[in-house]
């Protein structure tokens, strides 16, 4: 048994606070893969914000400072380009105003390029559909259109996703620019370190000044999990660049694919 993932997890545990995270779902670039079909696949978002915005984006919306969220990500495999997903429940296991709360629910379409993983260019699209309470979003039905796209260098690995967001309002005058982008180096099959940037500029029709833009950069190292475990575990420190960003954030993500029993060799 390789112990490595185990290890992982419990120190990544253990050097998060008790109440520990971003204010956000999650915090990752796509990269196009998806889950084989017929395959169900479970990945728990956990953001920590030690150190991030003490002033509500809106009045009532949580304060990102010292928030802890945990999203629970379900997907499945419907065809080999296909893969349907929900985020349920979304939840603030602890936030400095509003205490422990339950923020909605996401579903999500993942359309990519088959076998991503095994092309030098990948390209993929996902769309997602939020409902949320007032203190998550300012508005109770928001979406995102995530576009993918990247190369597999081998060892490395360039990824970018254009994201636009919308709640609707204001027709296309209101989409918001919010990309993110990732370059990694693949030690080998299993562990990975990367850089990322999550960015937020604002409506595509005027970006806002660079003080009230969303900038933070994030170093992450990635572990992709033994057969005998199935446990895939990414970890990260981010620091914000700008006054409307985070300071700190911490993230980690655990995933594993349910249909994978632990006790078969």
């Amino acid at each position: 048994m390789n112990i490595c993932a185990p290890v992982l997890v419990t120190l990544c545990l253990i050097a998060m606070p008790a109440l520990v995270v971003a204010q956000t779902d999650e915090i990752q670039v796509y990269d196009g893969a998806i889950a084989p079909p017929g395959i169900f696949n479970l990945m728990i978002h956990n953001n920590f914000t030690p150190k991030g915005r003490t002033i509500p984006d809106y009045p009532g919306a949580i304060v990102a400072n010292h928030s802890y969220q945990v999203t629970a990500e379900w997907a499945y495999g419907v065809t080999p380009w296909f893969e349907q997903g929900l985020y349920l429940p979304v939840t603030s296991p602890y936030s400095s105003n509003h205490g422990s709360t339950i923020n909605g629910f996401k579903i999500r379409e993942l359309f990519a390029r088959p076998n991503a993983r095994d092309h030098t260019f990948f390209y993929a699209a996902n769309f997602e559909f939020s409902v949320n309470h007032n203190y998550w979003e300012s508005k109770t039905i928001t979406s995102e259109i995530r576009p993918i796209v990247g190369l597999h260098l081998h060892p490395w690995d360039l990824i970018y996703n254009p994201i636009v967001d919308t709640d609707y309002t204001g027709g296309l005058g209101n989409l918001q620019y919010n990309p993110s982008a990732r370059v990694a180096y693949n030690f080998n099959d299993r562990w990975a370190v990367a850089a990322e940037e999550y960015d937020g500029f604002g409506p595509l029709h005027g970006f806002l000044p660079t003080s009230k833009q969303f900038h933070e950069v994030w170093a992450t190292t990635d572990y992709s999990g033994s057969k005998f475990l199935g446990l895939n575990v990414e970890t990260g420190v981010g620091y914000g660049l700008t006054a409307a960003s985070d300071k700190w954030t911490l993230k980690l993500m655990l995933s594993r694919d349910l249909n994978v029993h632990p006790w078969r060799p």
